[in-house]
């Protein structure tokens, strides 16, 4: 059984990065890219929202007894198939795992530029996420 305490706290975890993330994502790309410290807080921010959406999601995997996932991109597709997400946030899930894959791991094959486009353009995948699985892990009798 979900431990509703736990998933809130990581789902508010996601929350407060999200936020943070759109402040950031409001500056105008010129400014992002030109500023290295932004990037870095930007990675960083990535970084721990996606964290947070594994976390969140492996908690549940393993509450609702669901089959244990190979990778941290597979953690969304056991999701999928235990219906708590529908498809398009599967694939969306498992893009920003390994996005979070490459911050983490590909220090010198990261693309400034299309850090900044993920940041302008994927925050709403991401907050999807977010409430899909609030509404079917916590919302739901299982």
């Amino acid at each position: 059984m979900v431990d509703p305490l736990r998933l809130a706290a990581l789902l508010d975890r996601l929350r407060t990065e999200l936020i943070a993330l759109r402040r950031l994502a409001a500056l105008p790309p010129s400014t992002l890219a030109d500023d290295d410290d932004l990037l870095a807080a930007v990675k960083y921010r990535f970084i721990v929202a996606i964290e947070s959406c594994i976390d969140a999601g492996r908690h549940v995997v393993a509450s609702e007894g669901l089959r244990a996932p190979i990778d941290y991109a597979d953690v969304f597709t056991v999701l999928g198939e235990g219906k708590l997400l529908d498809a398009a946030t599967v694939a969306e899930l498992r893009d920003a795992a390994r996005f979070r894959n490459l911050l983490v791991h590909g220090y010198t094959a990261v693309d400034d530029a299309r850090v900044v486009q993920i940041l302008q353009s994927r925050l709403d995948d991401i907050d999807r996420f977010r409430v899909a699985l609030a509404k079917a892990a916590l919302d739901q009798p299982r």
